[in-house]
């Protein structure tokens, strides 16, 4: 089982690689974040915005987040302004690692019961595996943008998670 320190940090290397992302993202011109690229959800824009659209779904299921405002179809198009987006980002980035932070192993081991719009079916998973996929779909759509970003000539910087996330900052014995 994952606990709560992968969370935490799990949760910083989300904050520091959306910022990298943003970052190498704003250098490029609008028309280039929002050309189809050929990724799932079509361009930079489009799957930034899917990603922010994918953590405030989970996260209206682990902290009573409101849900997105669009169904995942339109998710593309959630915030259509980039700097709109760009602060939400940045905003929901804080607000999960505040609540990474707080999670425990009891509640990590606690079941998660919801109703999926997308498989029309009350779902329930032990927490840790929900969380578990709550990060995994933010990288795989990370690594789509970056592709994206780098193919357009901008860059992020280092990916790797041992080099990205500061273990000891964090609390965390390495």
């Amino acid at each position: 089982m994952n606990g709560p320190d992968w969370s935490r940090m799990m949760a910083a290397y989300n904050t520091e690689m959306n910022r990298r992302l943003y970052a190498a993202a704003d250098g490029l011109p609008d028309a280039v974040r929002r050309a189809d690229g050929g990724a799932f959800w079509s361009s930079v824009h489009g799957t930034l915005s899917h990603i922010l659209w994918g953590d405030t779904t989970w996260m209206s299921r682990f902290d009573d987040w409101p849900k997105p405002p669009v169904p995942q179809k339109d998710s593309p198009r959630m915030i259509e302004d980039w700097g709109a987006l760009r602060s939400a980002r940045a905003a929901a980035d804080a607000r999960i690692e505040d609540w990474a932070g707080r999670l425990t192993a009891e509640r990590l081991a606690a079941p998660l019961t919801w109703f999926s719009g997308a498989s029309g079916k009350e779902m329930s998973l032990p927490l840790w595996e929900a969380v578990t996929h709550f990060f995994n779909h933010q990288t795989h759509h990370r690594g789509q943008a970056h592709a994206l970003i780098t193919r357009a000539g901008a860059s992020t910087g280092d990916t790797d998670l041992p080099w990205v996330v500061d273990l000891a900052a964090l609390g965390i014995a390495p």
